[in-house]
């Protein structure tokens, strides 16, 4: 016997946009519109075969370009929520981790935060209310584009343990994860993987049904 639940989880594929100078040199790109490379750019294009087929009830993606010419070469026209920009690195923008150690030797961005940005418990009260309207969204795909730090902090804030438990995540330039519900408790499904396994119907609709 099966039983249907009445409200099916949301489906969350997070993809981070391609690369850019900044990203070759490792500086901390927050608040600055750094574009795309033309290999950022071919890296966006790559992404449209793990795409191809799925239908999305939602697309967002950070106001940043490096996003939204990403999410725009996957094949699609993002909705901007100002809420998926990057981590606010204040007065470290710019910087390396190299150079910001030699100040700082013990300094850690998912513990410190950053002086006049944001510290973990501050991202995760900008990304909370986001993570709140998506959970209402039952039985919904969404698709959003953004960055490493943003995306990191949202799956930690996501599976309940805090933006700083992103610590223990890594994102690569045009990645694709996937976060949903797995027997009624937040989790991974896919995590910094490019292509993905294709399914026309969203891998947490397998949470939707229980044996008994």
């Amino acid at each position: 016997m099966t039983d249907v639940l009445d409200t099916p989880p949301p489906e969350l594929w997070l993809a981070r946009h391609g690369e850019t100078e900044w990203t070759v040199s490792r500086q901390h790109t927050g608040s600055t519109d750094i574009p795309l490379t033309e290999r950022g750019r071919e890296q966006a294009r790559e992404l449209l075969p793990s795409f191809e087929g799925i239908d999305f009830d939602l697309v967002l993606s950070s106001p940043a370009s490096r996003a939204v010419e990403t999410a725009e070469l996957a094949g699609f026209e993002p909705e901007i929520d100002q809420r998926l920009r990057e981590w606010d690195y204040g007065d470290y923008e710019g910087l390396t981790t190299v150079e910001i150690q030699r100040d700082r030797p013990e300094w850690f961005l998912f513990r410190d935060g950053c002086p006049n940005g944001e510290d973990p418990t501050g991202i995760g009260q900008r990304l909370e209310p986001l993570l709140d309207e998506l959970r209402g969204m039952s039985g919904k795909r969404i698709a959003m584009f953004g960055h490493a730090h943003c995306f990191r902090a949202l799956a930690g804030c996501w599976l309940g343990l805090g933006a700083e438990s992103g610590r223990a995540l890594t994102l690569g330039t045009a990645s694709l994860s996937v976060i949903g519900v797995e027997h009624g408790r937040p989790a991974i499904a896919h995590w910094n993987a490019v292509p993905l396994v294709k399914s026309p119907t969203p891998a947490s609709t397998l949470d939707a049904t229980r044996r008994s």
